[in-house]
């Protein structure tokens, strides 16, 4: 009753769970609850590291946000990564609603798509990640009909001593 399933797979269990406990299960949980299983926590392991741990395992996609959605699709290229395949990833503001340790997380994530030499191209205004850029493009001068120009170009050191980056001038402390 309330639930997706029938009454004969609810009465499935692992570990004493049925389908509906384990997909009410946030990822973090799962990671507890499948330990020793390898297989299992090989997928559950990459949705964690790409700062997905709060999402439950059975939410259905149309109610995670942007980001969320971008950091799925990440997930899934991390587990199937094929050697030698370059692909080009474009993330619009990945870090929207991320505490600052999912946004580390989120970090090594793409330092691990670099690393596997694809190439990385993420729209921005979060200042530790703009820091990490190997190279940035700040458009400006503001936001809207203001902007869309483009202010500065280089690596984030080259930004901040750019006098004409209103980014520049926020990020300089942050290299420091």
């Amino acid at each position: 009753k309330g639930t997706r399933f029938k009454k004969e797979l609810r009465e499935v269990t692992y570990k004493g769970k049925n389908i509906v406990d384990i997909l009410n299960f946030t990822v973090d949980e799962a990671i507890d609850f499948f330990k020793g299983n390898t297989r299992i926590l090989n997928f559950l392991n990459i949705l964690q590291d790409v700062g997905l741990g709060y999402i439950h395992l059975g939410q259905p996609s149309n109610t995670l946000s942007g980001g969320e959605a971008q950091r799925i699709k990440l997930a899934k290229h991390l587990i199937s990564q094929k050697k030698n395949r370059h692909t080009l990833f474009i993330f619009d503001e990945p870090t929207t609603g991320l505490h600052f340790d999912d946004i580390n997380k989120l970090l090594n994530c793409f330092n691990v798509l670099v690393e596997n030499e694809n190439s990385v191209v993420i729209i921005e205004h979060n200042l530790d990640v703009i820091k990490c850029a190997d190279y940035v493009i700040d458009l400006g001068p503001d936001a809207g009909d203001k902007g869309g120009e483009v202010v500065a170009v280089g690596t984030p050191e080259e930004i901040a001593a750019n006098k004409k980056s209103i980014t520049g001038k926020y990020l300089k402390p942050y290299l420091n």
